[in-house]
């Protein structure tokens, strides 16, 4: 018999993810539901980034995936020059609403996180809170941040773990709706490891502290509700199954909240572990 008809049959490598089917699935994702709903909840996480990031009146700050504004606003009450981005133009215009409603001046441009529209070392401080986490392909975004900032500025992210309640979520949803074969999870934006893979070669030092954001509901069943009709990604996980698949859906996320909850009555008081992370540009 010849070698090669002995010889093990080779392992084929995996076809890389389509990052632009992704982005384009994910900008979907985003700008369904109305995320503003969920995001003005999240304010305090802004402020907090804005505090650990210690800006300054004058500064120029980038937010990238802003969202409905949190940080954005978070750095405008600190006298900050602020430009706020993001690829769904319906959360610019929440965000924008909110500045005008409290007399804050932003700048607002949309924009994608892989491909910012600004010359290198334009701003002072680059944060993203829960935002950059979600792009497609992680290491442009990462490469993005760090070419705006300015060296000796900061890079401040606020970026739910993989073993905390939303990183649990995503988790879950992935059940039964698995993502796209090879595609990274977002959750490693909560990881020091894959924030030093990204970043450690462009940093002079790499802050990261857990903290936790506590949802504050009604009761679970409130939770659920909002979240199924404004949070894009559970929105789209329910419309995406057949009614057996929702009802075993819901149910194990109320097992979830349930293990998580710690309000001690019919309500919902869940902390969600996140990763703040300041990173100073080398």
């Amino acid at each position: 018999m010849s070698i090669s008809a002995t010889a093990a049959p080779q392992a084929q490598t995996p076809a890389p993810p389509d990052l632009a089917a992704l982005k384009a699935r994910q900008q979907a994702t985003w700008s369904s539901g109305d995320y503003a709903v969920v995001g003005t909840t999240l304010q305090i996480v802004g402020e907090q980034l804005c505090e650990s990031l210690d800006v300054r009146a004058g500064q120029k700050v980038l937010d990238v995936a802003a969202g409905n504004g949190n940080a954005s606003l978070a750095a405008a009450r600190r006298w900050c020059e602020v430009v706020a981005t993001d690829y769904v133009p319906a959360l610019l215009s929440r965000a924008r609403e909110r500045a005008a409603a409290e007399r804050l001046k932003i700048e607002f441009q949309e924009a994608d996180a892989e491909a910012l529209p600004f010359a290198p070392a334009s701003f002072d401080a680059v944060m993203s809170t829960f935002g950059v986490m979600f792009t497609a392909d992680q290491d442009k975004a990462a490469a993005e941040l760090i070419r705006v900032c300015r060296a000796g500025g900061k890079i401040g992210m606020a970026n739910w773990t993989p073993e905390g309640f939303i990183g649990q979520i995503f988790k879950t949803i992935g059940k039964y709706l698995p993502p796209p074969a090879g595609a990274k999870s977002p959750a490693l934006w909560g990881t020091r490891a894959r924030i030093d893979e990204m970043f450690g070669a462009h940093a002079s030092a790499i802050q990261a502290e857990p903290r936790h954001f506590v949802f504050r509901y009604r009761s679970p069943a409130h939770w659920l509700q909002v979240f199924k009709t404004y949070y894009g990604p559970l929105l789209k996980a329910f419309s995406a199954l057949d009614p057996a698949g929702q009802a075993a859906l819901e149910s194990d996320l109320i097992a979830q909240i349930d293990r998580f909850n710690r309000s001690g009555d019919a309500g919902m008081v869940v902390p969600s572990e996140y990763l703040e992370i300041v990173i100073t540009r080398r």
